[in-house]
């Protein structure tokens, strides 16, 4: 059973990266091209330590000053060939790293708007942006990096590779040995990364929410002196997450520690082998020796950040699982294929029962009632009675337990969801307005539907023209976000009555107009 949950562990990455690929692959041409100019800048690297051999033997060795003229060209064109081909790799990987970043925060961000509202009632908002930000910019980064990494240092490792082999295979078999050791060494160390980078998510996470809470409630917090509170609550989740990163650190550092021993095992072998007899026979100069320790000596680097990326990449593997977790939750139910382009407002509620999600107590109870079109009718009643449960349901925010809601003498599942909400306007308690203008706000999602006349008229009707026209830049001024420049009332009156339904749904104390 053991071995088979571990197997499941080392297949996941693997799926999750085949799922990340559709996201990846429109920017394939970026990506090729960044990965083949970084394997020429490896190559370029080798190369130059390769001229070692004939510039030690035959430019030095031999006084041959031509020779010596030529490799001093050489190093000019080589550097310069690295140089071009860092820049394009550099350019093309970032491209493709925002392209990515981009598409999957609109993935994100288009399913959230469609998920359910009982979703945003069991998930903190800040746990919700950390996914926005945090999780899709670790994603790319890692993806990003860890491409770099491997493209270029493993090119770089194999090129090494091929350079010792030619120069000296005899050295060179000591390789042969060190591989398969640190390749058991990275496997071993993957998976308790990808655990770690998933406990840092976790973290990255609370620490967002927390904060969020405080700003959403920072009045609250004034009012009752809460700051020590929420200080000790911000320090706990914070310290929680460092000593979650220093075990990514201790994990790194110890890896890294061992690769390089193992390395330096290697090194000491190479000298060793090198005093054999049957080794110097095979007219091993100078130069041969320099370029078989040389590449030992590049190669430490290349080791280190191989076994290192790993670290980066299964942080970003935890990250991009996290996504598709979320992607994979279904979004609100809409099988209705009813569609009216104005609905008469006849409203009816049959033995209707709710219950919130996760709790027993019924919100409403075999409810049954008839509102007629033109008809208005108040609801009162006590904190907790379902006042707003009756409205959220007949906007379909929450469907019934058990009953029918019928609009029009059509049960409202029936109707397609965008239709059923666009005969409804809402004034919620919680009034919520953009970082725009008045005007745009008034007409929200419907701007082009609306003219100027009908926008102020709408106003005029709120009784918000009374304040909007003692502002500086009137209907064009920026309100800020939620409205923060304007009083609770004033943010209430710029809410629904553009858009004319004939179903108001007013959750709140104020007095407004009716149509």
């Amino acid at each position: 059973m053991q071995e088979q949950i571990t197997q499941e562990k080392d297949l996941s990455t693997l799926k999750t990266f085949k799922r990340l690929w559709p996201t990846i692959s429109p920017f394939k041409a970026g990506l090729i091209t960044g990965a083949v100019a970084l394997v020429l800048n490896a190559l370029v690297d080798s190369s130059l330590i390769y001229l070692l051999k004939p510039l030690l033997d035959e430019g030095f060795g031999q006084a041959n000053n031509d020779f010596l003229k030529l490799m001093a060209v050489l190093v000019v064109v080589f550097i310069l060939v690295r140089g071009i081909t860092n820049y394009i790799a550099s350019y093309c990987l970032a491209w493709v790293s925002g392209k990515v970043v981009m598409t999957l925060r609109r993935h994100i961000f288009q399913h959230l708007m469609y998920m359910p509202v009982s979703y945003f009632d069991n998930n903190p908002t800040g746990r919700l942006l950390s996914r926005v930000t945090y999780d899709t910019e670790m994603v790319a980064s890692s993806a990003s990096h860890s491409l770099v990494t491997i493209v270029r240092e493993g090119a770089y490792l194999l090129s090494l590779f091929v350079v010792m082999i030619y120069t000296s295979w005899q050295l060179s078999i000591v390789l042969f040995v060190m591989a398969p050791i640190i390749g058991v060494l990275i496997s071993f160390v993957s998976k308790y990364f990808r655990q770690l980078s998933r406990n840092i998510q976790s973290s990255m996470g609370e620490l967002t929410v927390t904060t969020e809470q405080m700003l959403k409630g920072h009045k609250v917090v004034l009012s009752f002196g809460g700051q020590e509170i929420e200080k000790a609550r911000f320090d706990r989740v914070s310290n929680d997450m460092r000593r979650k990163g220093m075990k990514v650190v201790s994990a790194d550092g110890i890896s890294d520690g061992v690769v390089q021993l193992i390395a330096s095992f290697a090194l000491s072998a190479v000298l060793y082998v090198a005093t054999f007899p049957e080794v110097m026979s095979e007219n091993l100069t100078a130069g041969s020796f320099t370029v078989v320790f040389s590449s030992m000596m590049a190669m430490l680097r290349p080791l280190k950040s191989l076994t290192n990326v790993n670290s980066q990449f299964q942080r970003g593997m935890a990250a991009c699982q996290t996504l598709f977790e979320f992607l994979d939750l279904k979004t609100e139910k809409d099988h209705g294929l009813i569609s009216v382009a104005k609905a008469e407002g006849n409203v009816e509620f049959k033995k209707v029962s709710f219950s919130y999600e996760g709790k027993e107590e019924k919100a409403l109870d075999n409810i049954s009632f008839t509102i007629p079109k033109g008809k208005t009718v108040a609801l009162v009643g006590r904190s907790g009675s379902g006042k707003s449960t009756i409205a959220n349901l007949l906007t379909r925010f929450y469907d019934v337990t058990d009953g029918q809601i019928l609009l029009d003498g059509i049960n409202i599942q029936d109707y397609r969801l965008k239709n059923l909400r666009e005969q409804c306007s809402v004034v919620s308690q919680q009034v919520h307005l953009f970082n725009d203008t008045i005007a745009n706000n008034i007409a929200y999602a419907a701007i082009d539907k609306y003219s100027r006349e009908e926008i102020i008229a709408a106003a005029k009707a709120a009784h918000a023209m009374e304040f909007i026209e003692k502002l500086e830049n009137g209907l064009d001024t920026v309100i800020g976000e939620n409205g923060a420049s304007l009083s609770g009332g004033q943010r209430q009156r710029l809410q629904s009555l553009v858009h004319y339904c004939e179903i108001l749904l007013c959750l709140c104390w104020m007095k407004l107009p009716l149509h």
